[in-house]
């Protein structure tokens, strides 16, 4: 007779999770799941929003409930969903995010070279199941869109999954930005499957349509937010300078050994597979230790990106449509150079440009399909008078440039 199991966890968004599945539990309880805890979901968005200091858990916790909701309404609307399904469904999105790094996407491919995120989560799992005896072979063809309902993955991964819907959410919560704010609860009244895909019920239209112009104002007023996009560009300065003067033969300690391994090592996939055991005691505190440590490093521009950082006495950033004037450029690099005493080719840790972009709908990627009541079905851009029209599938791009104020 399988144990029965039911805890309940208190989320300040949703109110009480509950957990009524072994098998979930057991996920839940396992170290490398724990390790989310110490990992931000929002990097150093906290710096404009204090409130942002929820974690990877959190919002893994988040989607789980979410898919939780999702999967009771589909089957009461008569959609075909096995316990065994249903359990496997519960685990991918558990472990959707379970590959990222320190400070998640801000160090993405900068700390382990080459290698996404979606790649480490399908590795862990992959161990995951060789220590569960197997259990976790359907949640892995789930996450992996190698099972036969699409539509179990595209509650997972696609332009209306519940990962999506929780970040939103949550992050709207702890920003306390509330153009974030969707009604995910209609959403997922909404939700229906046809011929195997995710689709929503034609009364859902308004719903989705805030739900893709509230993730287009959370990505340029908070992911995008110019002081959030110069701290976090600051941490991907701070590693590359780091690994540099490593590679000249310069002392360069971490302030923990799982990150000091990882900063000087040749990483990658193969490499990672190798050392899933060390990348899953790698979180934010091993790196920001680190940069409190190098903030009295003898390398001038280390210490100062450093010093930036954990004084909040960032990098200035601006933002533009249009590319920033070459020669203006030119005069701030000499600046810096000379206020910091530091050489010409040093000088592009203090001062650099970059794009950034934002699409608020993208059919390319998984679509937005609306059921009608006469069962005929149509992407969301082709609706009559639909606000998500073929112009906002177009990406928006805006110029930055982060520099030393001296």
């Amino acid at each position: 007779m399988t144990n029965r199991i039911r805890k309940i966890i208190n989320d300040p968004v949703y109110g009480f999770i509950t957990i009524d599945d072994p098998l979930v539990f057991q996920v839940i309880a396992h170290p490398w799941y724990q390790r989310l805890r110490r990992v931000h979901q929002m990097a150093f968005a906290h710096l404009v929003y204090p409130g942002a200091v929820h974690t990877r858990l959190h919002h893994s916790l988040g989607a789980y409930h979410l898919m939780c909701n999702a999967l009771n309404e589909l089957k009461n609307k008569g959609v075909d969903i096995t316990p065994e399904e249903e359990t496997a469904a519960k685990i991918a999105i558990l472990l959707h995010d379970i590959g990222h790094g320190p400070f998640s996407h801000a160090l993405e491919n900068v700390l382990i070279n080459n290698t996404h995120h979606e790649t480490i989560s399908i590795l862990i799992m992959r161990v995951l199941n060789e220590q569960m005896k197997g259990q976790l072979c359907k949640a892995i063809d789930i996450f992996t869109n190698n099972y036969t309902k699409p539509f179990l993955h595209q509650l997972i991964s696609g332009q209306l999954d519940v990962d999506r819907m929780d970040y939103l959410t949550r992050d709207s919560f702890y920003t306390g930005v509330s153009e974030g704010v969707i009604g995910y609860d209609r959403i997922l009244k909404m939700l229906a499957v046809k011929d195997g895909d995710l689709m929503v019920e034609e009364k859902g239209i308004y719903s989705i349509e805030k739900f893709l112009v509230a993730r287009r104002l959370m990505y340029w007023q908070v992911y995008l937010h110019k002081t959030v996009l110069g701290a976090e560009k600051t941490l991907v300065k701070i590693i590359e300078r780091a690994k540099e003067l490593i590679k000249q033969g310069q002392q360069v300690q971490a302030a923990s050994l799982t990150f000091d391994f990882f900063l000087k090592s040749a990483t990658g996939t193969a490499f990672i597979e190798q050392h899933l055991d060390k990348f899953c005691l790698l979180d934010d505190f091993d790196v920001l230790a680190t940069i409190k440590n190098w903030i009295f490093h003898a390398d001038t521009v280390l210490s100062t990106l450093c010093r930036c950082l954990i004084e909040r006495r960032l990098l200035k950033v601006k933002l533009q449509a249009e590319p920033f004037d070459q020669e203006w450029i030119k005069t701030q690099r000499n600046n810096i150079c000379h206020h910091l005493n530091i050489k010409d080719a040093d000088c592009d840790y203090l001062i650099f440009t970059g794009e950034a972009e934002n699409t608020t709908y993208d059919p390319s990627e998984e679509r937005i399909t609306i059921l009608f009541k006469n069962g005929t079905v149509k992407d969301i851009s082709k609706v009559d008078n639909a606000l998500i029209h073929q112009a906002l599938a177009s990406p928006v791009k805006k110029y930055y440039i982060c520099y030393y104020n001296c």
